[in-house]
């Protein structure tokens, strides 16, 4: 549903003493100096009345994770299209897009990836999503209806491309219209989101709201999104501020030629204004150097050549993350960084190459030369994917042992036959991936060095059961599996998965609907597996008190679990588990019916080490 609405708007000016001052939030240059000739004549001047247009998403075209079911609507981000479902209203309600994670156990889960280096330290993005509106417009504000735990937004961007267009055009731009910081907002109540946003030099109706939920309490909840602007350009967006684009790390030879080897115009042999900068150690200076982001190394290696020698050696770029400048990554800046990375073993490009900014002749070419020492490689939400471009992946990186290629849903279910081409792998994330049961079932066979196995959501698997007892026979050093939403996974599949991976220490059966308590799999779980830190029970109805008592029994290493949606377990039992595992962080029991808020509040003053999670409706 979207709802368009005009307001018009009043433009005056003031003439005073034989000069004039002009108020105008909106028009053309055109049109301002039409009214200052006016003004100066003596005239009256009228400036043109602006229509003023307010927007909800019409379409969410794009995002990164969600807490939903694929086949469903509830906490969805498709949720986010049209008008608010909630909004003014506060708490938790499935109508409003949640994201998959929230807070910092996720980060701290042995199944995490280690952070790269160089992040910038303005980029804090963990999510996103891509919403698109009816018309373009120039943008006046941006308002988020937030109904649940505000403060995850960290930045809003507009597109320069029209996602209804059938002429698109050549060069694609995206332009921060705000950012800011990762909030904690004390109160969970509802609030509309507006930030200062600056004016853009082009019209828009395409959106992105890049989330972080680190320092959330639960889960953000996201009810509508509105786009307010005028069709006429303003003045104050003639004016653009240049950026500094990676592709500033290519150095033409012309450029050197002029830089002397300790700086411009210097020979290095005495300090000719250096300061003798040229004497110090080469590790030094390479330490010096390793803190910079990748932007602030091609600038600085166009300094001198003393200093594009140190930017441009290639144990600057061990580890290489360019998900920060996903909005300007493309064939050309691979290319540049291609004879800097012979050393490459980490690389990061999630979220980059969307809409034709990457392609498979880049991907391969980059791969082809720096890809051979690879042991990880991030490709979550790269839209630009595809079968040719994971058999190049299989090809080039023989040692690789990480693989994310989470909410990659445009890849066709064959292209994930490659990655069984890859036998050194231990962690594998398939989350919302179109992967199906032949495919993993040989990816199992080959790859049985797996140690973390995320299999969140993906929709195509039929028989969860012979996934299952794949995993049990082949890959018995597993330490964490992700079967969120896992919906054909019964207590016989469970039984196998349990008994044949010992170690596994993460196990996510969150609305994992067709296992029953009564059948005696989360008893056996509880025996099976001692060393497990993480449980999610998510959604569970049948989890009882005879499910607590044995997980406290026997699995002290506990650190997080959530039994969200249990009617079955009462006070008591979580008491004796609160008890026996010393370190818990971690409990969820929202709409657990037997567990009020005052029981919450007990029970979190005996045991104030643990975070207890209790979500409400209003």
């Amino acid at each position: 549903m979207n709802r368009v609405v005009s307001r018009m708007e009043r433009r005056h000016f003031q003439y005073i003493n034989g000069s004039f001052n002009i108020e105008l939030v909106s028009g053309t240059r055109g049109e301002a100096l039409t009214s200052r000739r006016a003004v100066e004549s003596g005239q009256r001047a009228v400036l043109p009345v602006s229509v003023e247009v307010d927007q909800y998403a019409k379409e969410v075209l794009d995002f990164s994770s969600h807490y939903g079911s694929e086949n469903s609507m509830s906490y969805t981000m498709w949720n986010l299209a049209g008008v608010p479902n909630v909004y003014p209203s506060s708490g938790d309600f499935t109508q409003t897009a949640v994201f998959r994670a929230y807070g910092k156990w996720w980060e701290q889960c042995a199944s995490a990836p280690p952070a790269f280096r160089r992040t910038p330290q303005g980029f804090h993005s963990q999510d996103y999503l891509e919403l698109a509106f009816e018309e373009p417009v120039y943008p006046t504000a941006v308002e988020v209806l937030e109904t649940y735990h505000p403060g995850a937004i960290v930045r809003i961007l507009a597109c320069s491309l029209n996602p209804f267009s059938q002429n698109q055009p050549s060069d694609v731009r995206w332009e921060v219209l705000w950012s800011g910081e990762p909030t904690k907002v004390l109160s969970p109540q509802a609030r509309q989101f507006s930030p200062s946003i600056k004016q853009l030099s082009f019209p828009t109706n395409l959106l992105r709201l890049e989330v972080n939920s680190s320092l959330l309490g639960y889960y953000t909840e996201l009810d509508a999104v509105i786009l307010r602007g005028v069709k006429e350009r303003p003045i104050l967006s003639l004016y653009k501020m240049p950026v500094i684009d990676i592709g500033d790390l290519s150095d033409s030879e012309e450029e050197l030629a002029e830089l002397g080897p300790g700086g411009p115009g210097g020979d290095g042999r005495n300090d000719g204004g250096n300061g003798y900068f040229d004497k110090l150690p080469y590790e030094l200076i390479q330490l010096i150097v390793s803190h910079l982001t990748l932007p602030d190394l091609g600038c600085l290696a166009q300094t001198c050549k003393l200093l594009h020698q140190h930017c441009s050696d290639p144990l600057q770029y061990i580890q290489l993350s360019l998900q920060p400048y996903w909005a300007r990554l493309s064939d050309a800046s691979l290319d540049h960084l291609q004879a800097r990375c012979a050393l490459l073993q980490r690389l990061n490009l999630s979220w980059t190459g969307n809409r034709g900014a990457l392609t498979l002749t880049g991907f391969s070419s980059f791969l082809k030369v720096c890809g051979s020492g690879l042991v990880s490689l991030e490709l979550s939400c790269c839209h630009f994917l595809s079968e040719a471009c994971l058999e190049v992946v299989a090809q080039a990186c023989p040692a690789l042992q990480e693989l994310n290629l989470a909410s990659c849903d445009r890849l066709h279910p064959q292209a994930f036959t490659h990655i069984s081409k890859l036998p050194r792998l231990r962690r594998l994330v398939l989350y919302r991936t179109k992967i199906e049961q032949t495919s993993l079932l040989s990816i199992l066979t080959f790859c049985v060095e797996l140690r973390h196995l995320n299999l969140g959501s993906c929709v195509m698997i039929e028989d969860y059961d012979a996934v299952a007892s794949m995993l049990a026979a082949r890959c018995r050093s597993l330490r964490s599996l992700d079967l969120w939403r896992s919906r054909s996974l019964t207590e016989r599949g469970l039984a196998e998965v349990t008994s044949g991976c010992r170690q596994l220490e993460e196990l996510d059966l969150g609305w994992c609907s067709t296992l029953q308590s009564s059948s005696g799999c989360f008893l056996h779980l509880a025996r099976a597996l001692p060393r497990l830190r993480k449980l999610f029970l998510t959604a569970n109805r049948t989890v009882c008190d005879s499910d607590i008592e044995e997980l406290a029994a026997n699995c002290p290493a506990l650190q997080h679990i959530d039994i969200l949606g249990t009617r079955m377990v009462s006070p008591a039992s979580l008491k004796k588990l609160l008890a026996a595992c010393p370190k818990l962080l971690l409990l969820d029991v929202s709409f657990c019916s037997q567990v009020d808020a005052r029981v919450v509040q007990e029970l979190s003053a005996l045991f104030p080490r643990v975070d207890i999670k209790k979500s409400f409706t209003q």
